[in-house]
C-alpha cells in the first residue's frame, strides 16, 4: 500500500499545489518520487516526530494539506499531544500516515506494533479514520481525503497486498463496501484494514459460509459517523468483526458502542510483549482460521 500511496499522492499533488509531505527520516526507497518532483513541498523533519507534527499544523493553518508519514507508532503515539491540541482541536487539514498498521513491523519489536492506534485516534472528535483493505481502497480513501481536507488518520499496511477490488472504489466515511453478498442478508463478516484478505479467505473456504454470510469492509469511519454506520449496518442481525488491533478502543468496540449486535475478534493483548513477523504474530495471537470458520458456521442462525 505504501508504494500506491506515494504514487497516488504524486498524482494529486500535480493538480493541487497545497499538498505537502513531511517525513520523520523514514520512508526512503518509497518517498523519493514525491521528493524529486516536488522538492519545495517535501520536508524531512528528522527523528523529531513531535516537531514534525507541529510544523504540519503550522503549515495547515496557512492553507496547506499536510501529510505526515512514518512507520507504525512514530507519527502517532510519540506526538499524541500535538495531534490532539494542534491538529484535532483546531480542525486542521493534516493527514497522519501510519505505515505498517497492526503487526506489519512486528519483527522489529513490540515498540513497532500499532495495535492501540484506533483507540487513541478515535477518541479525538474531529478525526476521520481511514483503514483501507487493499491498495485500491487506499486510493479511494486518499481521493476522498484530498477532496475533503480535514484532521485524518490513514493506516496502511506495509507492502505486497493484493488488489481485492477490481477498480478503485468511490469511498466516503461510514460507507460500507460489500465484496461477497448472499441472498441471506442477516449475517455480515466485517473488517477494517488489511485483514480484509483474511476475511475473504475464510469466507471462500467453506460452502456454508458462502451461503449464509456476506463479507464487507468499512475503510473510513470515526466518531462523527456513528449514525451513518448504524443505519447501514442495522439490517444485519449478526455481525462478526475482524481487526488487527486490541479489543479496547478498537473497531469492534466502536460498533458495540453504537448499539449493534457485534461479535468482535481481535488480537490477544499478550501480543504487546511478543516479537516476530506478521504471520507469526497473527498465528499465535489471533484466532485460527479453523476456529473462525467453525464459529461462523455455528453463529449463522443464533440470536
Amino acid at each position: 500500500m505504501r508504494d500506491t500511496f506515494i504514487k497516488e499522492l504524486v498524482h494529486h499533488a500535480r493538480t493541487n499545489d497545497k499538498i505537502v509531505l513531511i517525513v520523520g527520516d523514514l520512508g526512503f526507497s518509497v518517498v523519493e518520487p514525491f521528493a524529486e518532483e516536488f522538492p519545495d513541498r517535501f520536508i524531512n523533519a528528522g527523528v523529531a516526530e513531535q516537531n514534525m507534527t507541529g510544523v504540519a499544523a503550522g503549515m495547515a493553518s496557512e492553507g496547506y494539506h499536510v501529510f505526515t508519514y512514518s512507520i507504525a507508532n512514530f507519527p502517532l503515539f510519540r506526538c499524541a499531544e500535538q495531534i490532539r491540541n494542534d491538529i484535532d482541536y483546531h480542525n486542521l487539514p493534516v493527514t497522519i500516515v501510519s505505515v505498517g498498521g497492526g503487526l506489519a513491523y512486528g519483527n522489529l519489536g513490540y515498540s513497532h506494533h500499532a495495535v492501540q492506534d484506533f483507540a487513541l485516534i478515535r477518541s479525538m472528535p474531529n478525526m476521520v479514520i481511514a483503514a483501507p483493505g487493499d491498495p485500491l481502497e487506499m486510493s479511494g480513501c486518499l481521493e476522498y481525503l484530498v477532496e475533503n481536507p480535514q484532521p485524518s488518520y490513514l493506516r496502511i499496511n506495509k507492502s505486497g497486498e493484493p488488489d481485492i477490488h477490481k477498480t478503485k472504489p468511490r469511498i466516503s466515511p461510514g460507507e460500507l463496501q460489500i465484496f461477497k453478498k448472499t441472498e441471506n442478508a442477516d449475517n455480515l463478516l466485517l473488517t477494517t484494514g488489511a485483514v480484509l484478505e483474511l476475511a475473504l479467505e475464510i469466507w471462500g473456504s467453506n460452502d456454508e459460509l458462502r451461503d449464509s454470510w456476506s463479507v464487507g469492509s468499512l475503510p473510513m469511519w470515526g466518531e462523527e459517523f456513528r449514525n451513518t454506520i448504524f443505519n447501514q449496518l442495522k439490517p444485519y442481525k449478526r455481525i462478526t468483526t475482524l481487526e488487527e488491533h486490541l479489543l479496547s478502543g478498537g473497531f469492534g468496540s466502536y460498533l458495540l458502542e453504537i448499539g449493534l449486535n457485534v461479535q468482535p475478534f481481535y488480537l490477544d493483548s499478550k501480543v504487546c510483549g511478543a516479537v516476530g513477523d506478521q504471520n507469526y504474530l497473527l498465528s499465535n495471537y489471533f484466532e485460527s482460521k479453523e476456529y473462525l470458520i467453525n464459529y461462523l458456521v455455528k453463529r449463522k442462525e443464533l440470536l
